[in-house]
């Protein structure tokens, strides 16, 4: 679940290592005011130095990480820091944030299940301006759909504010991703928590396992992007206004919920398997005190047998006429004794259910 592209040991500061199955760049350009919205394709990244800051919000979406050339053309078209871009392309980042001189680095991460019902935790790179926002994807994921929706729809403040508000919308879209998926896998290992009790099957001890695998990969994306959200409360920047911290607040509380969340989940699943492991002991103790109690009382009864088998002519009884019946009482005698005495000791069927109310003190004051 964790692949990271590193450049190779030693090199630069700044240098990028792009992603092997990565597509080339898409750059989409859509500039917005309370008025009107506009949507570019860019074909080039030359096309981007020639957008002049006219009051609107830009936002410049980057689909695809397959061309260093074009990445770097689009560093040096708004200025980013090296060791920015390096982050935006040089993926998976740990969640987080940093601030440069002109702009703020934002790093997040969410879930996403694949075709293949595998789970995967992409990046988003933002890059927050004075009056733009950079995103940098690895491909198109459609994280975004609903907010770019939105700006068309002119729903809500979003067109209203600026990029700093934009930047909360999308990082709210990603984690608000998380839910669905950490709620599923909840709801599943409920699920298995009565197939654990009643049949403890190997398989079912596979997809615990699975289950849990899937939440650590949760949880180390989650708890970093926590950490992020809260840096970004506490730093004083001038990319987010009073008023924008106020919604980064409400998206902290999302994912400190979702890291919660995902922490009992996972205690729930290393209880299950413990409860598995301990059912399956238990049954498998069942089975050998049925096998040890058939063994102990056909032990005498065998003896028994064994010695009026044998074929010596001066045996005492042998001879008689009720010995067949008499052998036969004294083996039904001992194996209904020895039941018995099973029976007193407790190794055979169930004991009651303890009174658990009668056995609760007393309110001495009553």
């Amino acid at each position: 679940m964790f692949e990271k592209h590193n450049p190779e040991i030693g090199s630069r500061p700044g240098t990028l290592a792009i992603p092997p199955d990565s597509p080339f760049p898409k750059i989409t350009v859509v500039r917005y005011d309370e008025q009107s919205v506009e949507r570019i394709e860019i074909q080039t990244p030359s096309e981007l130095k020639a957008l002049h800051d006219d009051g609107r919000t830009t936002w410049v979406d980057v689909q695809g990480l397959g061309d260093e050339a074009t990445l770097r053309a689009i560093g040096d078209a708004f200025g980013l820091h090296p060791l920015a871009l390096e982050n935006a392309v040089n993926v998976p980042q740990r969640a987080k944030t940093e601030s440069y001189e002109k702009h703020q680095l934002i790093i997040a991460r969410t879930p996403r299940i694949d075709d293949e019902g595998n789970m995967r935790t992409p990046q988003v790179c933002f890059i927050l301006g004075e009056h733009y926002l950079l995103t940098f994807q690895e491909r198109y994921f459609g994280f975004f759909d609903p907010i770019r929706e939105r700006i068309n729809a002119g729903l809500g403040a979003i067109r209203l504010r600026g990029p700093g508000y934009l930047a909360y919308a999308l990082m709210d879209a990603m984690i608000d991703r998380y839910y669905p998926i950490v709620q599923g896998l909840s709801d599943a290992l409920e699920e298995l928590e009565e197939i654990v009790l009643e049949n403890p099957h190997p398989d079912v001890l596979d997809r615990i396992r699975e289950l849990r695998r899937k939440l650590v990969a949760l949880r180390r994306v989650a708890w970093p992007q926590r950490e992020a959200l809260n840096a970004m409360l506490r730093e004083q920047t001038t990319f987010f206004d009073e008023q924008e911290r106020v919604y980064l607040r409400d998206t902290y509380d999302h994912i400190a919920q979702i890291a919660e969340l995902i922490d009992s989940s996972r205690d729930m699943a290393s209880d299950l398997a413990e409860a598995y492991l301990s059912n399956v002991s238990h049954r498998t103790n069942e089975i050998m005190k049925v096998l040890t109690l058939m063994a102990s009382t056909f032990i005498p009864l065998t003896f028994v047998a064994g010695i009026y088998g044998m074929n010596f002519e001066y045996m005492p009884e042998l001879r008689s006429r009720n010995g067949y019946f008499v052998v036969w009482g004294v083996m039904i005698s001992v194996a209904l004794g020895m039941a018995y005495y099973f029976k007193r000791r407790g190794w055979i069927g169930t004991s009651p259910p303890p009174d658990f109310e009668s056995k609760r003190t007393e309110d001495p004051n009553q």
